[in-house]
């Protein structure tokens, strides 16, 4: 019944009441049935409404006094009207309270109903009282259909311990707390974490549970999919072949965040303070590091390495300095090459990545990924020997071609000692030794005899078999010695070798004897290209910077050119143009090229001659101060 109907029917009962008080001859207290209209004004939950019905009743109840009896005599109806007063206040004060006490329940309801947590008051038995909106949500149940419900049987709740151990230890401390799983009205799984008072009546009596329920479902998922990455990462971890450092870099990050290059690039200021790299070697700390680690530095466990990288590093290691710029300028990753030092000492060479978390805590959580590269290693070098071998074959057949040319310059001094000999033992025979002419023909025996050593030293240094060596090169001095080799061989042919080089060209470091053989065997070839073909045939070499970085040397010939299908194979093993041809040649030139960081490739058009370009770095040191 809504409120105005609540006031209506209240105001009619009082009336009804003062009409039979007033008009009936009942002695009894009539008026005490104001009692009900009270009560019924009280239904609205109105302050207003409680008080109004009191005065009024009052006002009825004093009224019908007056006009039924005078103020004479106190007798009966006096008192019954006293009576009826007195009920009149009891009831309203009784009505006052109730409201005040309804309006604090009211107010801790609404409180209740404000949490996030499911909540709901049952008693000794399990039967629902309470309910709020939070589990009606979760849990799908309207209030009207869960109070009354016996709560175990409509969630479905399932404990982690027998539920006569959980109900006595709540009747124990008056408390318990632990994690439920419950189902909802659609028959979704909820996983909870409960909060259990108990609650007690005015004489300790225990009379109902306020359970409070927080959903934990998808924090339960998340830890339970986390343990099962966790899980799968350590068995990854333990199993892979590859070794792997988990590493702590924060205190290495805290250490650059103070640093102070002085306007400096990071890598410049490392490259001149090396005792900070290797003091931030020393803070980055090892967390953990796997069984292909432990194999691969010949430990027995990873309580060996609960230290700090600098004790895996070899003293000349220069890779930390790049791993550490790498750190420093928020990259993701970082790889390369180095020596890592076993625990007997021994050094392993490896290639390695590491990986920097992007997380703010990833700091702490820094990957190194480790491959033994030893048996490649060893394949290489074997493969570098065998390269050495075949350069050196190449190199003594180039020689059996020049023979003649070889021949020729060593007979041409031989002949000029001879001639300045003979020379000077006229001078000698004559009746009056002429002891100038003799001094002068000595001195060009002498310089005979020394072009002569030159060019022998010359033949032996290109043709023994040495050591790569990797030496500070002037190039133009590297041209004149392989031009000198091949002089004889081109006039053969009648071909002209023009050379043309910028002056002060920056040294180049490497290996003088392969860069010989490189452009000794360019220009032969370029030679016999020209062999036995009508006009004019001219071999130019040139060479000058490009980029401002690198050498440029291009040998270019008027012979007949290159095929277009034999261009993309031109320097494969083995191929050849010539008859009875190695085919080596351009396939070791290329190899000795690319070792020392440089490009070679061709170009030519069918009748417009050939032209080889080779590209080489410049050695760094020219351009320190």
């Amino acid at each position: 019944m809504s409120r105005a109907g609540l006031r209506f029917w209240s105001a009619v009962l009082a009336f009804a009441v003062f009409l039979v008080d007033v008009l009936t001859p009942l002695e009894g207290a009539v008026a005490v049935l104001y009692v009900v209209a009270i009560l019924l004004a009280a239904r609205t939950h109105r302050l207003n409404d409680i008080i109004a019905a009191a005065v009024g009743c009052s006002v009825l109840t004093i009224t019908a006094y007056l006009l039924s009896h005078d103020l004479e005599a106190i007798a009966s109806p006096a008192l019954r009207a006293l009576v009826s007063l007195a009920a009149i206040g009891i009831t309203t004060l009784l009505a006052l309270q109730n409201q005040a006490a309804t309006k604090r329940l009211a107010a801790q309801a609404r409180l209740l109903n404000l949490s996030h947590d499911m909540i709901f008051v049952r008693d000794r038995g399990g039967v629902i009282s309470f309910w709020n909106r939070a589990a009606e949500q979760a849990y799908g149940w309207s209030a009207d259909e869960a109070v009354g419900q016996l709560a175990d049987a409509l969630l479905r709740t399932k404990y982690p311990d027998r539920r006569e151990a959980i109900e006595a230890g709540l009747l124990d401390i008056g408390r318990w707390e632990g994690r439920l799983e419950q189902r909802t009205k659609a028959g979704g799984a909820l996983t909870v974490d409960a909060r259990w008072a108990l609650q007690h009546d005015h004489l300790g009596k225990p009379v109902g549970v306020l359970e409070t329920h927080t959903d934990v479902t998808d924090r339960v998922a998340a830890h339970n999919a986390l343990v099962q990455s966790e899980q799968r990462y350590r068995r990854m971890f333990d199993a892979s072949r590859v070794g792997v450092v988990e590493e702590d870099w924060s205190a290495v990050r805290t250490a650059l965040n103070s640093l102070e290059t002085g306007g400096a690039t990071l890598r410049d200021y490392l490259a001149r303070n090396p005792e900070f790299v290797r003091h931030a070697r020393q803070l980055t700390r090892i967390s953990d590091v796997n069984p292909a680690l432990q194999k691969m530095a010949g430990a027995s466990g990873s309580a060996a390495f609960i230290a700090n990288v600098d004790r895996l590093l070899g003293e000349n290691d220069r890779s930390f300095l790049g791993a550490l710029v790498a750190f420093a300028e928020g990259e993701r990753f970082h790889e390369g090459e180095t020596d890592l030092v076993s625990l007997d000492g021994r050094k392993v060479p490896v290639l390695f990545t590491i990986t920097f978390p992007a997380e703010p805590d990833g700091d702490r959580n820094v990957l190194a990924f480790v491959i033994d590269i030893t048996e490649r290693k060893q394949a290489q070098d074997a493969l570098l020997a065998a390269q050495a071998e075949l350069a050196h074959a190449a190199r003594v057949a180039t020689l059996g071609e020049l023979s003649a040319s070889i021949a020729h310059e060593v007979n041409q001094p031989l002949a000029a000692i001879v001639t300045s000999g003979e020379a000077g033992l006229r001078w000698l025979r004559r009746d009056v030794p002429d002891l100038k002419e003799v001094a002068t023909t000595i001195g060009h025996v002498v310089a005979q005899g020394r072009r002569a050593s030159e060019i022998v030293t010359r033949i032996r240094t290109f043709l023994k078999k040495a050591p790569t060596q990797q030496d500070l090169l002037q190039i133009d001095e590297i041209i004149e010695e392989a031009t000198l080799l091949v002089a004889r061989e081109l006039v053969k042919d009648d071909v002209t070798l023009i050379v043309k080089t910028e002056h002060g060209l920056p040294p180049v470091r490497g290996d003088r004897i392969q860069l010989q053989q490189v452009l000794v065997n360019l220009l032969i070839n370029a030679g016999q290209a020209m062999s036995g073909r009508p006009g004019s045939r001219t071999v130019t070499l040139r060479a000058g910077t490009v980029d401002g970085e690198n050498l440029a040397i291009t040998v270019e010939d008027s012979g007949p050119g290159i095929q277009p299908d034999d261009l993309p194979h031109l320097f494969d093993p083995f191929f050849t143009t010539k008859g009875g041809g190695m085919g080596m040649g351009l396939a070791i030139c290329r190899t000795t090229v690319e070792a020392h960081g440089g490009r070679l490739s061709v170009e030519s058009s069918p009748g417009s001659g050939a032209t080889f370009h080779l590209t080489l770095p410049f050695s760094q040191e020219h351009a320190l101060p």
